[in-house]
């Protein structure tokens, strides 16, 4: 599915381009921005894109969902559109109407320590690096119960939450439960790893939206830079680079939109979607290393002052890496798959594919 040819999409950039704009708020010097776009984006259902309209969602396709996200990744936006998404999708795996306001997930690493429901329905445990947890009304908290594991509805007042922030200044902080009654729990059939996966899928788009941008901004800059009498994208070297940008942006949409389409129509259980997420994972997080490198070389200096957006880029796309298995790990989750599996088993996935 192309995501320009979604109404849905189309709306996600226009509202985006207009309430989240990455220079305008750098010149705003403030957060006041999010607070006109929050009731926006839950107004036309985003944040609930993911929620069945029976639990209070917007049911919207799961493959539009993810577009809106690699919009996302375009915008560099700074809001947890993402976490909230996912959010209402953990709950609604286990039939629990999402609340309204920004959430996140939690764990948001793969090799967390487990959270843990105890008989008497009290969630305890401490996960690292969640996503905007200081911003979240609430949390989806996927825990390992009495009787194996269940989603647990708990609301950030409950919880500490310690200050932190990622690579590109959002929040990503520590969060600890200590004998929490959430709002809800319900069993679910889920693994952890399900949740890490769908996680993956998501950060690949934003990842493959950011390096779109990335594109289009060097691009441009290398035209209107002049040098020696010319504009540097007359360069050779400069064209090279380019060419290598373009390649890697191409290369992180290919993988993220593939990765997306086989999510949406088997779902985060399975051969090929562990495939396809840990392959999206793995090159998105890569094109990411390489692209911000390319782009920051194209601008030169003026790519590092805090005046000009692409640091917003750059810098959300490589911490976008770590969140819910580098590449390290979904590479060794990967190659776990394969050697498991055999060529007999490989062979006839991938040439599916």
């Amino acid at each position: 599915m192309a995501d320009t040819d979604s109404f849905i999409v189309e709306m996600a950039d226009r509202m985006f381009a207009g309430l989240a704009d990455p220079q305008t708020i750098i010149l705003s010097r403030s957060d006041a921005w999010k607070q006109r776009l929050w009731p926006e984006l839950e107004q036309t259902g985003l944040t609930l894109a993911w929620v069945p309209e029976a639990l209070g969602g917007a049911g919207a396709p799961m493959e539009e969902a993810f577009g809106v996200l690699r919009a996302a990744g375009r915008a560099a936006l700074a809001a947890p559109l993402a976490e909230t998404m996912l959010a209402g999708w953990l709950l609604a795996q286990a039939n629990i109407a999402a609340p309204s306001g920004p959430m996140t997930v939690v764990p948001a690493t793969p090799d967390a320590a487990p959270l843990t429901i105890d008989s008497r329905g009290r969630l305890g445990g401490c996960a690292r690096q969640v996503p905007f947890g200081a911003e979240a009304g609430h949390f989806a908290v996927l825990a390992q119960g009495p009787d194996g594991l269940a989603v647990a509805l708990v609301r950030a007042a409950d919880a500490e939450v310690a200050p932190g922030f990622g690579l590109g200044g959002d929040p990503a902080n520590t969060v600890s439960f200590t004998d929490v009654v959430p709002v809800r729990i319900a069993a679910v059939d889920l693994a952890v790893e399900d949740l890490m996966l769908m996680g993956a899928v998501a950060r690949a788009q934003q990842i493959a939206g950011a390096l779109e941008t990335m594109l289009a901004l060097s691009v441009r800059y290398a035209m209107d830079r002049v040098a020696f009498e010319k504009p540097i994208a007359k360069f050779q070297a400069v064209q090279h680079n380019l060419a290598r940008l373009g390649g890697e942006a191409a290369a992180a949409v290919a993988v993220a939109a593939s990765a997306a389409d086989t999510i949406s129509e088997t779902g985060v259980t399975g051969e090929a979607a562990l495939l396809e997420a840990a392959s999206a994972k793995i090159r998105a997080s890569e094109a990411a290393e390489t692209g911000a490198a390319i782009a920051h070389q194209t601008h030169g200096a003026i790519g590092f002052t805090d005046e000009h957006i692409l640091h917003r880029l750059t810098l959300r796309a490589l911490g976008w890496r770590d969140d819910f298995g580098n590449e390290t790990w979904w590479s060794v989750r990967l190659g776990q798959f394969v050697a498991t599996g055999g060529d007999q088993r490989l062979w006839p996935l991938l040439a599916s594919r």
